[in-house]
């Protein structure tokens, strides 16, 4: 699903073109898009570590791009390494989407039948750790949102996702926004438009 959209002919055509993400380039999306299921392979073939892990929302509470705006350093410099990471462009793409779906299955059986021990999965670039669970959940958010992101850079619709994989991510996404919003904002969001006071965007 992801995998059709990153090589729809549209995102070649429009590669160097600015995405639907202020300031990243549709190659640039396509490249972090796909870069999850990459991320995934890679750390979970890693050793688990004892370190206790935190929930995902503890996760979002302490990662400095959720409460940075947009031109501040953090989020500038994960847009400017997705599109230098493009720079080979979008062959260069597909054939890493070739390499890591494959192994995707494998990497993901332990989380799926419960046998990591310990059930933890360190996340290098924040310096903590997650369940597997949690630490999965965090990727299926990224790569449904960026699908998102990328259909609407190149004007076709966003997948349908997986029942279970999009109802996980909203439940993420709504504890997020419930968190950074209040409770009360949420529910009126969600129920009672007429009361509701803006935005509750979790990011």
């Amino acid at each position: 699903m992801a995998a059709d959209l990153i090589r729809h002919p549209e995102v070649a055509l429009r590669w160097g073109d600015e995405s639907a993400c202020a300031g990243m380039s549709v190659g640039g999306l396509a490249h972090h898009l796909a870069a999850q299921a990459g991320t995934v392979v890679r750390l979970l073939a890693a050793p688990p570590r004892d370190a206790e892990p935190v929930s995902a929302l503890e996760h979002y509470r302490r990662a400095a791009w959720v409460h940075s705006g947009l031109d501040e350093e953090v989020n500038v410099g994960i847009r400017t390494s997705a599109d230098e990471e493009a720079s080979g462009g979008p062959h260069a793409l597909d054939q890493q989407v070739t390499a890591d779906l494959p192994a995707l299955p494998a990497a993901l059986a332990p989380v799926l039948e419960g046998t990591r021990v310990p059930d933890t999965v360190l996340v290098p670039w924040q310096g903590w750790s997650l369940s597997s669970a949690d630490f999965v959940l965090t990727r299926t958010m990224e790569v449904l949102v960026h699908c998102d992101d990328l259909a609407a850079s190149i004007g076709v619709d966003t997948p349908r996702f997986p029942a279970e994989a999009a109802d996980a991510v909203l439940g993420l996404l709504a504890a997020v926004a419930a968190e950074r919003h209040g409770q009360a904002a949420v529910l009126r969001a969600l129920s009672r438009p007429q009361r509701a006071s803006g935005s509750v965007s979790a990011f």
